[in-house]
């Protein structure tokens, strides 16, 4: 059986999201087409900015589905609101945590009895971040890739006790080394904190070390 792959409009705060979903595949041969394997558990990712190109088609957004989907996760991105076929207008990040909510009821409706994380690639990083620190029952994990800590307020994360995995590039223009190594202390436990060589934010020249990091310390 072919690897179940399925786009969706799914109900949102302001109107339909556009979202793909994407069960794992089995290691196959060299040239064999991916088998379907069952999923251990179910992951929701979140894509970069909207304002600045951000969909879930970005690449390094890919390449955190496709690492969780070798770890045995199916995964489930979406574009936020007024992104391509996504409706409403961009809200500032308030709105955004409200659609990933209305993602994540759909993800766990759809697999009400897998265990389930939360990930998000800049932007998406603090969108996943957001949602996961105040819902209750608590995401497994939010792996937060390229934390942009020179964007908007952290302090709400001394006090997140949830599992929190920072993956970050070595250049991060957005997140520098320097700052995120100083406000990770403050960060409650449990914690890990991971860097990636690589050129920039967006892992220039370093996507395949990247997504060996999602395999190796972002799944469940």
């Amino acid at each position: 059986m072919a690897r179940k792959i399925e786009t969706h409009l799914i109900p949102g705060p302001v109107g339909n999201l556009e979202a793909l979903l994407e069960e794992p595949e089995q290691a196959e041969p060299e040239n064999a087409e991916p088998e379907q394997a069952e999923p251990r558990y179910a992951a929701l990712v979140c894509h970069p900015h909207p304002l600045y190109g951000g969909t879930m088609h970005n690449k390094v957004v890919y390449r955190i589905a496709r690492g969780l989907r070798k770890t045995g996760a199916v995964v489930l991105r979406f574009n936020f609101r007024g992104v391509n076929l996504s409706e409403g207008e961009h809200a500032h990040g308030a709105g955004e945590v409200e659609d990933a909510r209305a993602a994540l009821a759909f993800l766990r409706e759809r697999y009400p009895d897998l265990p389930w994380m939360m990930a998000g690639f800049s932007f998406g990083s603090r969108v996943a971040l957001r949602l996961g620190c105040e819902l209750d029952p608590p995401p497994s994990k939010v792996l937060a890739v390229g934390f942009p800590t020179r964007m908007g307020d952290s302090e709400y994360l001394a006090a997140c006790g949830i599992p929190k995995v920072f993956l970050q590039s070595t250049h991060d223009e957005h997140g520098p080394r320097l700052d995120l190594e100083a406000r990770f202390p403050s960060y409650a436990d449990p914690k890990e904190l991971h860097f990636v060589e690589a050129r920039d934010h967006f892992f220039a020249g370093g996507l395949d070390a990247f997504e060996d990091a999602v395999i190796r310390w972002g799944g469940m």
